[in-house]
């Protein structure tokens, strides 16, 4: 059943058949993966990004769209090994996928359709300012990864102070070997002060990760490495590795979230 799934126990197996993943769970006979004519909808969707093209290829859709819901079962089951979170949130995996259609009330690009699927697996929802774990899949731009990306005012502040309070914690999770062998950029900003935030001296050892909005980190993969049977475990190695970091977020945003 636990085709792309490594170490999993039965503890976490038993949690998982409690949750609302067990439905999932009890349909799989074989290896699950994304294909080649799941990229191949996203690419003909990039190029024909219009309501009734949409409307005629909903099959299509469909079937690329259940893969990709397949995959973000894996990684929750996956992810549960490692994270306690995860493990008891209790998350819907219809939940944690993005919906396709695009909010164009403000946009000038009135494309109704996003060209890729995103995924964004926390524990408390996608919705909610915890940090997580993300699987964007795109051709040619695929990534996955975590943290947190452009997160409320008081949830940056809380995050600068546990920055500011452990930051030797910080440097040695985010200089890990395994975490720096999956994040070649290291972590990255989502939008980053001239100046350093206010509360904070230009001299503290901290500083330029104090400018950061936002602390998240990518990994990308190529087409043919998503669509290799070895993708979900993969993915499941590079969550692995940001998992401290998620862990640290985390702890700082336990009293405002």
């Amino acid at each position: 059943m636990f085709w792309a799934l490594p170490n999993l126990d039965v503890i976490v197996i038993r949690r998982i058949k409690n949750s609302s993943v067990a439905r999932y769970l009890c349909q799989y006979k074989k290896q699950l993966m994304i294909t080649d004519a799941t990229l191949a909808f996203l690419r003909d969707l990039k190029g024909n990004n219009e309501r009734t093209w949409f409307t005629e290829h909903k099959n299509e859709y469909q079937q690329a769209y259940g893969e990709m819901l397949d995959t973000v079962v894996q990684l929750l089951v996956a992810t549960s090994v490692f994270d306690q979170g995860i493990a008891v949130s209790g998350l819907d995996p219809k939940s944690c996928i993005m919906r396709i259609n695009r909010d164009i009330r403000f946009s000038k690009d009135k494309s109704p359709y996003k060209t890729n699927f995103f995924a964004f697996i926390n524990r408390g929802g996608r919705k909610s300012q915890w940090g997580g774990y993300y699987l964007h899949l795109e051709p040619g731009a695929t990534f996955a990864g975590g943290g947190i990306y452009m997160p409320e005012p008081v949830v940056l502040e809380e995050t600068r102070r546990e920055i500011d309070a452990h930051f030797s914690e910080w440097q040695s999770i985010v200089t890990e070997k395994e975490f720096s062998l999956h994040f070649l950029e290291g972590v990255l900003p989502s939008g980053k002060l001239v100046r350093p935030p206010k509360g904070y001296e230009s001299t503290n050892p901290a500083v330029e990760y104090l400018k950061f909005k936002g602390y998240y980190t990518q990994r990308f993969f190529t087409d043919n490495e998503v669509t290799d049977p070895g993708f979900v475990a993969e993915i499941t190695k590079t969550f692995r590795a940001v998992q401290p970091l998620v862990h640290f977020l985390n702890r700082a945003l336990s009293g405002t979230t």
